[in-house]
């Protein structure tokens, strides 16, 4: 074996290679966070009539970097996109909220489609055993499990 192919490593994409979508038309893939905040950005502005050279100009940010933050291109800073977020008139907060609800709505979307794939299916899922139960009372602490739910009335 020569010293090239002991040295060579596998090469993992920052951007995931989009493969077609599924029999059931499912989107390939988690959205990156990127492309959500770079979504409500560019939505933002639009919403107000705003150029993209207006925002660059108002949050002190250039126009090539803002436009590829835009785009999904650039995972920008949190002073950047609270700098950005500023210029709308909006909260470094609020844009987080608003990347934060796409994906909650992408999600339950994604979530939806493969509920009716499954349904078309015949309804065979794969089955999951239930994790063993966890002490409770004097023998340990009473934890929730990572990934439960609490609801609240």
């Amino acid at each position: 074996m020569s010293i090239r192919a002991t040295n060579q490593a596998d090469v993992i994409p920052l951007r995931p290679v989009p493969t077609a979508p599924g029999p059931s038309g499912a989107p390939p893939g988690e959205p990156l966070w990127r492309d959500l905040v770079g979504e409500v950005l560019r939505r933002e502005r639009n919403a107000q009539g705003r150029t993209l050279k207006e925002m660059s100009e108002a949050s002190r940010i250039s126009l090539a970097y803002l436009s590829e933050v835009e785009r999904g291109r650039k995972e920008a800073s949190s002073e950047v996109l609270a700098a950005a977020a500023r210029a709308l008139g909006l909260t470094l907060a609020d844009v987080l909220a608003l990347a934060g609800e796409r994906l909650v709505s992408l999600t339950a979307a994604r979530s939806r489609i493969r509920s009716r794939a499954s349904v078309a299916d015949g309804g065979r899922r794969p089955v999951r055993e239930a994790a063993p139960a966890r002490p409770t009372g004097p023998t340990g602490p009473a934890r929730r499990p990572v990934g439960a739910l609490l609801l609240a009335a």
